[in-house]
């Protein structure tokens, strides 16, 4: 079974052609160039190297969420396409599920954190165990002091990772928390791949029209739309309140 995984959550874009045990192909680009323009060469490239043609992947996989709104709809709108014209299912992978198993060590702790702006974080809790992530907490969307403060209280070592450590590292370091080595802070489209496979094989797949993705929180126009119209009420309730 070989399936191609992606992943443009973030500021990275990664593409890995997987199988059991097996990094068959694995290509990332982290130079602030829009995804739209690099994704499907890079997806090109990795089944040209390795040989392979559509025909040849039995599932497309893909990061569905948290993380960047036009990063998230770019990889959906990539998956859904090639899932279609294969045709293949495909199998949505969490993105911090797929941060967490960068660093899939035994009997450790695991805080992925990604940036979400603003003093906030997309956050997960993980507990490595007999190679297999067990979820501490649900996923969250919250401020890093308030994620630092849950991490705190497990009173355990813990390893961040995640773009978010590169905001907060002093922060992180000082409360004598690790981060883990550069070649593995980022997404990577591998251990999308990897736990692809597992999902795959309990039967979480969706067809092209039933790809779904998790935001965590409305997308930043909306929120503003929203502040603005209850501003706006808020002024009129008070000039109405006044006449």
């Amino acid at each position: 079974m070989k399936i191609l995984a992606f992943d443009t959550t973030g500021n990275t874009a990664s593409v890995a052609i997987v199988e059991t045990e097996n990094i068959i192909a694995e290509f990332s680009v982290n130079c602030k160039k829009n995804h739209s323009l690099s994704l499907m060469p890079l997806i090109s490239h990795a089944l040209n190297i390795s040989g392979l043609e559509l025909p040849d992947i039995s599932y497309v996989a893909v990061s569905n969420g948290p993380g960047s709104f036009t990063g998230l709809r770019l990889s959906a709108a990539t998956a859904k396409a090639l899932a279609h014209g294969a045709p293949i299912k495909i199998t949505p992978v969490p993105t911090l599920d797929a941060l967490a198993y960068n660093i899939l060590m035994e009997k450790r702790i695991v805080a992925p954190i990604m940036d979400a702006r603003r003093g906030e974080v997309y956050a997960c809790i993980y507990l490595c165990e007999d190679g297999i992530l067990k979820p501490l907490t649900p996923y969250l969307n919250e401020e890093f002091s308030v994620f630092l403060d849950r991490v705190k209280a497990l009173n355990s070592p813990v390893s961040f990772l995640g773009d978010g450590c590169l905001s907060h590292r002093d922060v992180i370091m000082r409360s004598g928390f690790d981060i883990t080595s550069h070649n593995n802070l980022l997404q990577r489209a591998s251990s999308v791949g990897f736990l692809a496979l597992k999902y795959a094989d309990e039967g979480k797949l969706v067809g092209y029209n039933e790809l779904e993705l998790l935001y965590l929180r409305k997308p930043q126009a909306e929120r503003e739309y929203e502040a603005r119209r209850e501003y706006e009420e808020k002024n009129d309730r008070n000039t109405t309140t006044t006449l």
